[in-house]
């Protein structure tokens, strides 16, 4: 057997990059991209895409993405291989640390070539050194899945203070079910936990003014929402009800809340996304008509 070559894809050879069979069953596929495209508009730069090749044959691929005014990559999701160890040892040789998040379908355990190209996609970054975190939903609104009614139990304020925002952010991550936030309250604090995820929404490419509080009718903080966008599709940035709040099914009237204003802002769908274990909160997605269209699982 001839040595592994490893190396990043040089500018012009996105055909290569495409060479490696591909399925269709997990990945970047299920969400109707293409690669050549999204390298086109600057999301997958050739120095964040990397080949591992036998006999100039591809063995096994990674693209790492970010939007064009990334200086770093957000995230490793376009991943395969047809030689297991080769797809290890590419992500081991790569000098780019970033979440690997993998797109699967529904109920992806239930049919067995899709499980399959599940796990050993995680497996090969399991042994490269990476560890799963969690599993989550897709969720997509269309307007065939109907508008719930707001229910009227808040009042809606926008903040335009940070400071405020920040703030809310540390009141709503105390106790959160949320994967992401409970590994950095753990590595780093309830501080960088805000802090990460005020700078992950300002980040996004949508007006800060669409950010607003919600009060009970009595002037008590309840929660936010921050309905946003993604580079792709509008998106339920952020919903969030403080502790003391809890139990009263607000996580609801928040969606619904982000789900009137993004219509209003001209969306013809909306995505959104929670951690499987946080069931309140994908029930509040549920009721307000949001089906889950896809899972992605992300490793750290």
């Amino acid at each position: 057997m001839t040595d592994l070559v490893v190396r990043p894809l040089e500018a012009g050879e996105e055909s290569l990059f495409t060479s490696l069979p591909d399925r269709g069953l997990v990945g970047r596929k299920l969400l109707g991209n293409d690669f050549a495209e999204m390298a086109a508009k600057g999301e997958y730069r050739p120095e964040w895409v990397w080949v591992a090749l036998r006999d100039d044959v591809v063995v096994a691929r990674a693209a790492w993405w970010g939007t064009p005014k990334d200086a770093e990559p957000i995230a490793l999701d376009w991943f395969d291989f047809t030689d297991f160890d080769a797809g290890v040892e590419l992500l081991k040789r790569v000098p780019l640390r970033a979440e690997y998040s993998l797109t699967t379908p529904p109920g992806w355990q239930d049919d067995p070539d899709v499980a399959h190209e599940v796990t050993i996609r995680v497996e090969a970054a399991e042994k490269a050194g990476y560890r799963k975190l969690v599993e989550r939903y897709r969720f997509c609104w269309t307007p065939e899945n109907g508008l719930p009614a707001r229910t009227g139990r808040l009042v809606f304020r926008p903040e335009p203070d940070d400071d405020v925002i920040l703030d809310v952010f540390r009141r709503v991550h105390a106790g959160s079910l949320d994967a992401h936030v409970r590994k950095t309250v753990e590595e780093h604090g309830l501080d960088a936990a805000a802090r990460e995820d005020l700078d992950i929404m300002l980040w996004m490419p949508a007006p800060r003014d669409w950010w607003r509080l919600a009060y009970t009718p009595e002037g008590e903080l309840a929660g936010f929402v921050l309905p946003s966008r993604n580079a792709y599709d509008p998106v339920v940035g952020y919903v969030a009800v403080v502790p003391e709040q809890r139990g009263h099914g607000y996580a609801y009237d928040l969606v619904v809340e982000a789900t009137h204003d993004l219509i209003g802002y001209g969306a013809e769908q909306i995505v959104a996304g929670t951690d499987v274990g946080n069931v309140p909160m994908a029930k509040a997605f549920a009721k307000a008509g949001y089906p889950v269209t896809q899972h992605r699982i992300d490793l750290v």
